[in-house]
């Protein structure tokens, strides 16, 4: 089976703009959105249902990506966080994968990762040179 063909478009939530956020999220996630890559863990690039630039996904089952989300409830100061190139994730584990979120950007972006593709923090070296690329590092007075 060829990679989109069967499996069709993935179902993402858009994440909502927050007005307090200001356009500086929407202006990150744009450029993320044209940063990213074609392939991550091996798996290619699938289109999202609904189309929008504040989501992404590869392979099947996939691994997504949603830029703009809210500020995690776990992320508290005491979170066990990882970096990956340069990008701090805080790491959440779900039923079946894991849940990493960025932190310290303009924009929180969340990429879910299924156990399929184990060890899950493999996507993310993937993903952080865009991340890093397009989602500036937030001011510490802001």
């Amino acid at each position: 089976m060829t990679a989109g063909c069967a499996a069709g478009p993935v179902r993402l939530a858009v994440p909502s703009s927050d007005p307090a956020a200001g356009p500086e999220v929407a202006a990150a996630c744009t450029k993320l959105s044209g940063a990213l890559p074609g392939t991550v863990v091996g798996q290619e690039r699938r289109e999202t249902e609904p189309p929008h630039v504040r989501t992404a996904a590869w392979g099947d089952p996939a691994v997504t990506l949603r830029c703009g989300v809210p500020q995690p409830e776990a992320l508290v100061p005491t979170a066990q966080l990882v970096t990956v190139n340069g990008v701090d994730w805080l790491p959440e584990e779900l039923t079946r994968g894991w849940r990493f979120t960025t932190t310290g950007r303009v924009a929180f972006v969340e990429v879910d990762v299924p156990e399929a593709y184990r060890p899950e923090v493999d996507a993310l070296v993937d993903l952080a040179d865009a991340v890093s690329a397009a989602v500036p590092v937030r001011d510490a007075a802001g």
